[in-house]
């Protein structure tokens, strides 16, 4: 696919010639050629591979954000305020996002299996300690920890998938890793709904580190070894040269700005959901919020369908409906019945979950060398997104209600429409330059 026809700049070939050290192995990350032994739908350890991946992102998510639903029981508990609550969320995403890209860099020498598998041990026995935390501080700081472990996750399994998937089935193999994501999430939430309402947050987040186990001896047992791996060099100036590279061209710029601002919007409804639903006039029990989680499937269908959704709409327009579809559920959610803000938690979820999977997939595809920092990247800006909507979610739900957090959300939809016309636009400029 041209650079014309994907919306990317002429300039993408400046990240495949990124200064790098002439003593170090050839790029570990260059784009392997296509052949029989890249997995496909169909194939051989295809099953496997997708089964694998799914749980790792339902462990993922489960994990990242498990004390999200209950943050009202949290602010309980510590006598604490929302805002001050949404730290135990905005740890552990931020924890992700500071070290995503180191973690990108250990998987390009030591492999995506070796470094995903490890991330996930690591993160699920701090799991196992985040319900006795004592204080909230140590709560937060176990949450940031847990985040930073499971940075090893998101980059590496693109990676994985981008050297090991045949190109045309990379944007439905991702999706069903961003499903995994979904279901993580939603079940991570509902669980803890119900578990909590009968025996508190604590008891809550414990089962959840149960479940994280399960998902990552499955995951360690199912991934297919690696067939087009090939180690590459740790050494720092050849990762800053990628590095630059990545951010000199501009499409995955715009990209990783998309990422960033559909999490924005995501974070900021999901961590404050939970205190508008348990207060008036809905003044629902734990249980029951937690329950509402359940539109999460509604993003695992969205994210598993986002190839056919570029195939008919071009990535730009996949983009442009993700937006709309996100913008339109958060205007429906100010309505004060339940049914409309159901309605609207789900357009939120699908736009989301839709975008996300668009975004991911197009990085892995314009990145010809160090992919898994090109992934890294996008990760670090989704996750600072996630943190940065958490926060300033709750403050503003803080400062104004629901109506505040809704404008936050409206700002963020408005930067993914800007940001991808300037897309549109430079890829009509392209297009009209003389070949």
């Amino acid at each position: 696919m041209t650079p014309a026809s994907t919306g990317a700049s002429t300039s993408v070939g400046a990240v495949a010639s990124v200064p790098s050290d002439p003593s170090a192995p050839s790029a570990p990350s260059a784009l392997p050629p296509v052949s029989a032994s890249r997995m496909s739908p169909g194939g051989p350890g295809y099953r496997r591979m997708s089964l694998a991946l799914f749980l790792a992102g339902v462990a993922t998510f489960a994990l990242l954000y498990s004390t999200q639903a209950l943050l009202p029981l949290v602010s309980a508990d510590f006598a604490v305020s929302a805002g001050d609550a949404s730290w135990t969320v905005s740890a552990a995403t931020g924890g992700l996002a500071l070290f995503v890209l180191p973690m990108s860099a250990l998987s390009e020498r030591f492999g995506r299996r070796t470094v995903m598998t490890v991330s996930l041990a690591v993160a699920v026995t701090i799991g196992l300690l985040v319900p006795f935390a004592p204080s909230l501080g140590v709560l937060v700081v176990l949450r940031a920890l847990q985040g930073a472990a499971l940075a090893g996750l998101p980059a590496s399994a693109t990676a994985y998938l981008a050297e090991e998937v045949t190109p045309k089935a990379l944007v439905t193999a991702i999706g069903l890793f961003v499903a995994g994501n979904s279901v993580g999430g939603m079940s991570g939430r509902v669980i803890t709904g119900w578990v909590a309402q009968e025996w508190g947050w604590r008891v809550a987040v414990g089962v959840i580190g149960l479940l994280a186990v399960a998902c990552a001896v499955a995951f360690r047992l199912l991934l297919p070894a690696p067939r087009h791996f090939r180690p590459g060099s740790l050494r720092p100036r050849v990762l800053a040269g990628t590095v630059r590279g990545h951010l000199a061209d501009p499409l995955l710029r715009r990209l990783f700005a998309i990422g960033a601002l559909f999490m924005t919007v995501f974070g900021g409804v999901y961590t404050v959901i939970g205190y508008r639903l348990t207060e008036a006039p809905f003044s629902l029990p734990q249980g029951v919020v937690g329950s509402v989680f359940l539109v999460y499937l509604v993003g695992t269908v969205s994210a598993s369908a986002a190839g056919r959704l570029v195939d008919r709409l071009g990535r730009r327009g996949a983009l442009y409906a993700g937006g709309g579809t996100t913008a339109v559920g958060l205007l429906l959610s100010l309505a004060g019945s339940l049914p409309l803000v159901l309605l609207g938690l789900v357009l939120i979820t699908a736009g989301f979950f839709a975008g996300h999977a668009v975004a991911s997939s197009a990085v892995g595809k314009t990145a010809r060398v160090g992919r898994a920092q090109a992934s890294a990247l996008y990760q670090s800006a989704y996750y600072v997104g996630s943190s940065v909507g958490s926060t300033v979610g709750a403050l503003a739900f803080h400062a104004g209600g629901w109506g505040g957090t809704v404008a936050v959300g409206l700002v963020a939809v408005a930067g993914v429409a800007v940001i991808t016309l300037a897309g549109t636009r430079a890829a009509a400029r392209a297009a009209l330059r003389p070949a």
